[in-house]
């Protein structure tokens, strides 16, 4: 009784110290806010009456706001009432448009790619296509983000284009519908192999659940599959809700997928599957990349901590942060990073930490050696700290500067322009092949264009020799640098031929996606895929499948430790290819 009094008396007299300190620590920092809040609104306004020259107040306090956000991490952004748009069509896939990407390209826009089925493409516009007007403005000298905001607009209104196609001498008028655009976020689905069904997810939004539900139905119900492969390579994520949505289709209900975790603990949330499974049992392989982030992370971790799918490919890109919108004055958002989310094992994936700073400011990844061992529902070894580590690495070849060139130069572009010109049709995506005399002739093509290419090694080597030079070392023999330097330099001819595997690749991705837009670039890229192989393999191997999914030794962890693997191919349909309208 005696010690149940003193720990009470304990108990009140730290309450007593406590309570004070926090209340006057909350007090505190009101009032710093307050006050800062004061400073900057007074400086806004000293500086615009009376700073010497005129002040774009708008562009300036912008640039304030960005600044501040920008110590924080890159997912808390300040999105004014003209984007919120943007905002809506990453959450929802939807858009009033004409269907259609399109690329600034020094003073013109072009329509880099039209979309299957939408207005662009049913009125007979095409990749490479310049915009001169929109109704009756004159487009010619606008960034593509204006061109972009003109182009959208209310769904069932008129458009006209005036547009100029390479190598004709007249322009064309073009008259188009603008439609709610819905972006399918199941590319292509179909079967691979002996039975082995496939699923390309590339985002997360309010109907991917339901796409992915009516691709696996179809699937299952119609093809007859085994077992499926759900490729997350290059999915950089979306709705938290649509990954759990997914999820529960394989698991049973009930299941925790996620956990959300904050400052405030009165927003934290645990995410249950709360809906019948539609398969709990077909053989599952995940694909994932470094560019696999956020919701697909979510959906590869979950269903290997719950020992539901064995994940193949390279470790995720590691973002284990939770961003909510929260509404501002005169129709802005905020959209603020708030929590932390945890997998079933209870481990965080985030890789990089944003609370605590280099000394120059930038912020570090987690290193290997402090990430944490958690388990899987039967007792596998995971980590945390570094994104998702697949249980099967499958390295893909690393790509060199010049096809990074080639992608985002218009050498390349151009000619496919050309060639599909030449060219009215071409056989399916599952027989096209480029043959040796389309790889010739656009290696001649980009000698006459004088394509060239940015070398790092030579850039390299230059610093190196300036170093060298300076600290003595050259004053002796430099036969080593003079034969490095000659290697390394750039030499269209050989570097070609140097990559010629890799080129025709690209170069016939780029053709069938002129005729069979993202369905077929898709379905090209998959060709002599290593990642969707080894899949496969394991698919077809029950034993080596259930084995792997039963690892329980310390010995057996999931992946080795290690950095980041560069993606291969498949890794170049993410990089953007310009606005979507």
């Amino acid at each position: 009784m005696m010690r149940e009094k003193i720990y009470s008396s304990l108990i009140c007299f730290l309450f007593s110290i406590i309570l004070p300190v926090t209340v006057s620590a909350q007090k505190d920092n009101r009032f710093e806010v307050s006050k800062n809040l004061d400073i900057f609104n007074a400086l806004v306004k000293e500086v615009e009456m009376f700073y010497v020259d005129s002040v774009e107040v708008e562009k300036m306090v912008r640039k304030g706001i960005d600044g501040m956000l920008s110590d924080l991490d890159p997912y808390t952004e300040y999105i004014p009432e003209q984007d919120m748009g943007d905002l809506k069509y990453m959450t929802t896939g939807e858009y009033g448009g004409i269907g259609a990407y399109i690329r600034q390209r020094e003073d013109a826009v072009i329509i880099a790619e039209p979309f299957e089925g939408m207005p662009a493409e049913l009125a007979g516009l095409k990749a490479g296509d310049q915009i001169l007007t929109i109704d009756t403005t004159e487009v010619s000298s606008f960034t593509s983000d204006k061109v972009s905001a003109l182009l959208k607009g209310v769904p069932n209104t008129k458009i006209r284009l005036t547009i100029q196609r390479p190598g004709e001498k007249k322009t064309r008028k073009v008259e188009l519908i603008r439609k709610q655009i819905l972006v399918d976020q199941v590319t292509y689905y179909g079967v691979r192999g002996d039975g082995v069904g496939y699923i390309n997810l590339k985002g997360f939004t309010d109907k991917s659940a339901q796409e992915v539900r009516n691709a696996f139905d179809d699937l299952r119900k119609n093809q007859g599959i085994k077992s499926l492969v759900l490729d997350l390579r290059n999915n950089g994520g979306g709705l938290l809700e649509s990954a759990v949505q997914i999820v529960n289709m394989f698991v049973p209900k009930g299941k925790e997928v996620v956990a959300t975790r904050g400052k405030v603990k009165q927003w934290d949330r645990t995410y249950r599957t709360s809906l019948e499974p539609i398969d709990t049992v077909m053989p599952i392989a995940v694909l994932i990349n470094g560019a696999s982030a956020s919701a697909a992370e979510i959906v590869s971790g979950a269903l290997q901590d719950m020992d539901r799918a064995v994940l193949v490919g390279q470790r995720s890109f590691g973002k284990g942060l939770v961003q909510s919108p929260r509404e501002l004055p005169f129709n802005g958002s905020l959209k603020v990073t708030m929590s932390k989310y945890y997998i079933p094992s209870g481990r965080c994936i985030q890789q990089i930490d944003y609370s605590h700073r280099k000394a120059d400011g930038s912020a570090a990844a987690i290193p290997d050696s402090l990430t944490s061992v958690f388990y899987t529902s039967k007792g596998r070894p995971v980590r945390d700290g570094g994104g998702v580590r697949p249980e099967f690495e499958v390295e893909e070849p690393k790509i060199p500067t010049l096809m990074y060139y080639l992608v985002t130069d218009y050498a390349l572009f151009d000619f496919v322009t050309d060639w599909a010109q030449k060219h009215p049709k071409i056989a399916p995506v599952d027989e096209f092949a480029i043959t040796d005399e389309d790889f010739e002739a656009f290696k001649t093509y980009a000698k006459e264009k004088n394509f060239t290419y940015d070398r790092q090694s030579e850039k390299a080597l230059k610093t190196f020799k300036e170093i060298a030079d300076f600290e003595g070392y050259l004053d002796g023999d430099s036969s080593i640098i003079v034969a490095l330097q000659k290697q390394i330099t750039p030499d269209l001819d050989r570097d070609f031929d140097r990559f010629k595997d890799q080129i025709k690749k690209l170069l016939s991705t780029e053709i069938v996606k002129r005729y069979y837009y993202q369905k077929g670039e898709l379905i090209e890229s998959l060709k002599d895929d290593e990642v969707l192989d080894k899949a496969i393999e394991v698919l077809s191997a029950p034993e080596l499948y259930q084995e792997t999914l039963s690892k329980t030794s310390e010995e057996k962890e999931v992946a080795a430790i290690g950095n980041h693997l560069l993606p291969g191919f498949s890794a170049w349909r993410s990089i953007p290819i310009g606005i979507v309208c």
